[in-house]
């Protein structure tokens, strides 16, 4: 059995450790906390992982062999030969900019700007914060009674503050929370404190 990881949140404001994961594949995305180019990402497999066939074959992931074809061994198995090698390049260049930064500065900075969003959203008659656990991540997701969370989106691109709604299908929390959409913020480490303020004064003003 493979362990597969979707470190899709993590990558770009943690710091993943595939050995200390223990993880046979680990997958992530290239436009979230990483900051890449949409429609970028990449696939880690451990070596000697079963990761079976491909569902596409071509030069780069295989060989021909007589009369018929050899996948080859690693996870290259799965990169095709007509890819978007401009995206790559910008995945690269945002990978280089995150470790220039640093992973820990860049976690301890969204993390505080998320529990700041946090605790002000709270203070909010009639707004619930949906987060839970110990450690939370610079995703926020709030529900405002009375709205609904694409009403609530709509209201506060108006004022200019960028969030997006999570629906039932996204998160597992929403169906035990009895919520089917909720509005999602999402901090990064370009964002101030003086923006987290704007978000919740616009909220306050529906």
């Amino acid at each position: 059995m493979l362990f597969v990881l979707d470190a899709c949140q993590s990558v770009g404001q943690w710091d993943v450790d595939v050995e200390r994961l223990g993880c046979d594949v680990l997958a992530a995305t290239g436009r979230k906390f990483l900051r890449g180019p949409r429609g970028t990402g990449f696939v880690y497999a451990r070596s000697g992982a079963g990761l079976g066939e491909p569902p596409v074959v071509d030069v780069t992931s295989a060989h021909w062999e007589g009369r018929g074809y050899r996948v080859r061994p690693d996870a290259r198995r799965f990169e095709s030969f007509e890819r978007n090698v401009a995206g790559q390049i910008g995945l690269g260049v945002a990978v280089d900019y995150a470790l220039a930064v640093g992973l820990e500065p860049i976690r301890e900075r969204v993390g505080a700007l998320a529990e700041q969003a946090r605790d002000l959203l709270g203070r909010v008659a009639g707004v619930r914060v949906l987060d839970r656990g110990p450690v939370r991540s610079g995703i926020v997701t709030f529900a405002v009674e009375g709205a609904s969370a694409r009403g609530v989106c709509a209201a506060l691109g108006a004022a200019g503050v960028r969030v997006s709604v999570s629906r039932l299908w996204n998160q597992v929390w929403e169906r035990e929370e009895g919520v089917d959409e909720a509005v999602r913020a999402s901090v990064h480490y370009f964002n101030t404190g003086a923006e987290v303020e704007a978000l919740v004064r616009a909220v306050e003003r529906m």
